[in-house]
């Protein structure tokens, strides 16, 4: 009985202090977190008034300037194409379509 006691007794702070241990480091994880998304908004939407007001993100691309389905698109957040480097998309006579496979 008695050494149950002093067991426990012995024990008790390092169980405290493991315990306050995870909660501490789960509240400095999400702080870290949210500032990191904060940093990561600010970045995008000043990279994004920077170059090209109509620059939009594409997924696996990044940042991408004109229509995206033309086969002449440079998929570059700077430059169109070739053919229309600076100009709108809309109308442009050397529009040529891509040919998209569905995704099986």
């Amino acid at each position: 009985m008695y050494i149950a006691l002093i067991l426990a007794v012995g024990l008790a702070p390092a169980v405290f202090s493991v315990l306050v241990g995870f909660y501490a480091r789960r509240r400095v994880q999400q702080s870290i977190h949210i500032s990191t998304d904060r940093v990561t908004s600010d970045r995008f939407n000043r990279f994004r008034t920077r170059y090209s007001p109509e620059a939009h993100f594409v997924e696996g691309m990044g940042f991408v300037v004109g229509d995206i389905t033309c086969q002449l698109n440079a998929l570059s957040p700077y430059v169109r194409c070739a053919a229309n480097p600076f100009g709108p998309c809309e109308g442009c006579r050397e529009y040529e379509s891509k040919e998209f496979e569905p995704i099986a």
